[in-house]
């Protein structure tokens, strides 16, 4: 009998104990289950909001369970032998301080690493961290976990089984990014004194290079780590369409894009395909040599960078297709046919033109306000753009992206070379 046969029979009951006792480490598929359950809900046969607080349930009992037995039994056992590991009571004290005082932020990601989501109830409780702290830290996540993969059973329904681990597989890379930006945050407020000093180090040391201005030195730092974060993306998903890799990706998301945008959505869809128009295209480009005219303070420079960005990317374009129609040629002539227009020349072109103006209006926006609400709006217009795309069948998914992290890695280069220009 499968464990998703023992949910049929018993329900809720099987989903509290199940998830229980994976909390304590007990080797069962939580995330099957629920994933199982949210199938049932999409059924009619379980309910969605109670399943999901019954499944909560049975995980926070888990997690608590674990605590104890991490505070009452760890706690000695690693003052004898936490030596042999290199954890004696000195090294258990410094990690306690640093868990209680850091830690407990990552109990709510650490339900999406396998594994992991395992150990954090005991070493809550061998780390003595505060149970109240715990309980918020750790109640919160199950309720954010167990709603995740509910939700997403629910909107998969019968294609649950099919999509589940590839869905899990993207949550599981969520969880490790998030868990490294908060273990960076906390990092960088630790040791956030050290981190200003070796900055201010290089910022003088670029000052007597191109005897600048500080905004711009800051400016050109954050362009070029965002620069070389892409360049790496941007390798990782070469080789991803080489290795055909991307099956799953764009399953999934045509899949969710489908599920989440009924036929109701068509009209507003179609509006948000006017973003990506030519004539829109046009107009933000308008709109940034105004801005340039405008509020721009080295306008010869900004109106040659405008047109390398626009005019080269379309070279650039045509000399990644190039490259990429002639490795398929050669290497593997038998490669899907999607990979002849990767990456997509209309999501560069979106990124870049409102990219690039986007730029130009933080760079010289005083207000902060204005520099949130410009970031959030060309994030807006990207996820719009690439729906609506999606959901007529105009592009898939991975050339999407594709073209996103090809366009950032242009776009960026050209910011850094105005920056530059800017400095000599």
């Amino acid at each position: 009998m499968s464990v998703t046969s023992y949910v049929d029979q018993y329900g809720y009951i099987v989903l509290l104990l199940a998830l229980l006792l994976e909390m304590i480490a007990v080797p069962l598929p939580g995330e099957v289950l629920m994933s199982y359950a949210g199938y049932m809900v999409h059924q009619g046969q379980l309910n969605w909001i109670l399943s999901i607080l019954i499944a909560a349930t049975g995980t926070s009992a888990g997690m608590t369970t674990a605590y104890f037995i991490g505070q009452r039994l760890g706690g000695p056992f690693l003052h004898k032998y936490g030596h042999f590991i290199h954890l004696g009571p000195a090294q258990l004290e410094k990690q306690s301080r640093w868990f209680n005082k850091y830690g407990n932020k990552l109990l709510v990601v650490a339900y999406f690493i396998p594994g992991v989501r395992h150990i954090t109830g005991y070493f809550s409780g061998i780390t003595k961290l505060p149970f109240r702290s715990f309980a918020i830290f750790a109640y919160s996540g199950a309720l954010i976990w167990t709603s995740t993969f509910i939700s997403l059973g629910k909107l998969l329904g019968p294609q649950w089984e099919q999509f589940h681990e590839a869905v899990k597989k993207y949550l599981v890379i969520g969880g490790i990014v998030s868990a490294g930006l908060i273990i960076a945050y906390y990092v960088f407020r630790y040791f956030h004194k050290q981190i200003f000093w070796v900055m201010m180090a290089v910022l003088r040391r670029l000052f007597l290079i191109f005897r600048s201005r500080v905004r711009a030195e800051f400016v050109i730092i954050g362009t070029t780590l965002a620069t070389l974060l892409l360049i790496v993306l941007m390798i990782t998903m070469v080789q991803n369409l080489f290795s055909e890799d991307f099956s799953d990706f764009n399953e999934v998301t045509a899949l969710i894009v489908s599920l989440l945008f009924k036929h109701h959505w068509a009209g507003a869809l179609k509006g948000m395909l006017a973003l990506s128009s030519r004539q829109a295209l046009i107009l933000v480009m308008v709109l940034s040599v105004l801005w340039i005219i405008w509020k721009g303070k080295d306008r010869t420079h900004e109106f040659l960078i405008m047109l390398l960005v626009t005019i080269g990317g379309g070279l650039y374009q045509n000399v990644l297709h190039e490259v990429f129609h002639r490795m398929t040629e050669t290497e593997m002539p038998t490669f899907s046919h999607f990979v002849f227009s990767f990456p997509s020349d209309q999501a560069m072109m979106i990124l870049i033109i409102y990219g690039y103006f986007t730029y130009l209006v933080v760079r010289h926006a005083e207000m902060f306000w204005v520099h949130t609400f410009m970031d959030v709006l060309l994030l807006a217009v990207l996820l719009f753009a690439a729906v609506s795309h999606i959901y007529f069948g105009l592009e898939v998914p991975s050339n999407i992206a594709g073209g996103y992290v090809f366009g950032g890695v242009w776009l960026g280069l050209n910011i850094l070379l105005l920056e530059i220009f800017r400095m000599i």
